[in-house]
């Protein structure tokens, strides 16, 4: 399977938001901070299960992609929740 310069350049733009994330995460001063990258993470994640839909043209992985986006937000949103102090 060859990859094609766009399909490249996509790879690369999420090997690097990984990264980043990855560092905002370890390195986040504040809890706020850890679950935004936490957050970011997860979008980065989706978007990793919709370009491997595409490489490897299979809808099964849209699917997934799609309930992995719902769960992470419903994690989200329940840990800022805590953060807050308002969990009931």
């Amino acid at each position: 399977m060859t990859l094609t310069l766009m399909e490249t350049v996509a790879l690369a733009i999420l090997g690097s938001a990984i990264v980043l994330s990855l560092l905002r995460l370890l390195l986040g001063p504040t809890a706020p901070d850890r679950v935004v990258a936490a957050d970011t993470l997860a979008v980065i994640t989706t978007s990793g299960l919709v370009v491997l839909a595409a490489l490897l043209a299979s809808p099964l992985y849209l699917d997934v992609a799609l309930i992995y986006g719902t769960l992470a937000f419903v994690g989200v949103v329940a840990i800022a929740r805590a953060i807050e102090g308002n969990g009931s």
